[in-house]
């Protein structure tokens, strides 16, 4: 049993064979799927795809960093009032992301600092977006550290010093998707200073696909991919892998 910590499945990518999609994360034993938010527009078909099977997929609610632009007051307002309204998993996706376009820095720390500070208040873990933002993430994450704060780093593939960064914050896991699959990714020698009950599975579908389908769609199945060479990482078996990681998914997310 596995449990796929980030998943985008109610992206158009996926609208014409979701279905099929959902049965084969079943029949590969996933039994709960993250779904994180991006933006405003995104959250409807997320919400509406939670509908089809509450038990199943879990709401997050925030604000992507890259949708982050000059009216991030709205954004933010927009963010509270849904928390206010309904039940949430936790708060993300967010994050600094300064791989694209830095023209919002300063917008995107204020952004974020806020959405932790919700996070703190409705006792909320967080999923973390960072793309060469890492100084300014943790930064940001030191600041405002305390036992209420808690939550993972999506989509890891950073160097040993900022893994152990991020374990001193005692409160946080490390996201492990398709990268760690990668011939070129240096996880593999990274992982096995980081205890296994700091790791939750993900896939970031319809990104990041793992091998053997890299360069193809992602989908919540290929998680399978992703256990299995973590199992390889850690000399452990798939079921090991399994029940670890899961059971660090349920504790974060509060999952049954």
């Amino acid at each position: 049993m596995f449990i796929d910590t980030h998943s985008h499945i109610y992206l158009p990518e996926f609208d014409a064979d979701r279905s099929d999609v959902i049965l084969r994360a079943q029949a590969a034993g996933i039994t709960h799927i993250i779904l994180p938010n991006v933006d405003q527009s995104t959250l409807h078909s997320l919400l509406s795809l939670e509908a089809t099977n509450p038990s199943w997929f879990h709401p997050a609610i925030g604000i992507h960093p890259t949708s982050i632009n000059n009216d991030y007051t709205k954004d933010l307002a927009w963010v509270k009032d849904e928390l206010e309204h309904r039940p949430y998993c936790a708060i993300g996706e967010i994050g600094i992301d300064l791989y694209w376009d830095a023209t919002f820095r300063k917008e995107q720390i204020i952004v974020f600092e806020q959405q932790l500070r919700w996070a703190i208040e409705y006792r909320l873990p967080v999923i973390i977006h960072q793309r060469n933002a890492f100084g300014e993430v943790i930064e940001s994450m030191e600041k405002y550290n305390c036992p209420e704060l808690r939550g993972v780093f999506h989509s890891f593939g950073g160097t040993p010093d900022e893994a152990q960064r991020i374990i001193a914050l005692e409160n946080f896991y490390l996201g492990i998707n398709g990268v760690v699959t990668f011939k070129n990714a240096k996880l593999s020698s990274v992982l096995p200073d980081i205890p296994l009950d700091r790791l939750v599975l993900e896939t970031d579908a319809p990104y990041l696909t793992p091998v053997p389908y890299r360069g193809k769609r992602n989908e919540s199945s290929y998680l399978i991919f992703v256990a299995q060479k973590i199992s390889e990482i850690y000399h452990i078996t798939l079921e090991e892998t399994g029940k670890i990681t899961s059971s660090n998914a349920q504790q974060l997310f509060g999952l049954q």
